[in-house]
């Protein structure tokens, strides 16, 4: 995941990963963007990994091709989830503390 992280061109600024026995990880990557976080379960042949962003410095699908193309993933799933922009979401807050 870090090879991936340093490919996507992100700037990781912590990390920390767990190793399970007899196999398996979990980890995340604390990057200036936000965050990267895997958890696998290779008895099962699955894993699964979240790329936060925050800005434009980031595309998370490629940062997710990075990963999938690491872990050699014969049937990757994408799904994107849209927070917000930070500019909205302040304006809604404005709006709202207003009534």
């Amino acid at each position: 995941m870090v090879w991936a992280a340093e490919k996507a061109g992100v700037t990781i600024v912590g990390k920390s990963f767990h190793k399970f026995s007899p196999q398996g990880v979990t980890g995340i990557l604390a990057i200036a963007e936000s965050h990267i976080s895997i958890h696998t379960w290779p008895e099962f042949g699955y894993a699964a990994a979240d790329i936060f962003t925050c800005g434009v410095a980031l595309d998370p699908k490629n940062a997710a091709r990075h990963i999938i193309e690491q872990l050699r993933c014969k049937r990757p799933k994408l799904t994107e989830i849209k927070r917000g922009i930070i500019s909205q979401v302040a304006a809604s807050s404005l709006v709202a503390n207003r009534t």
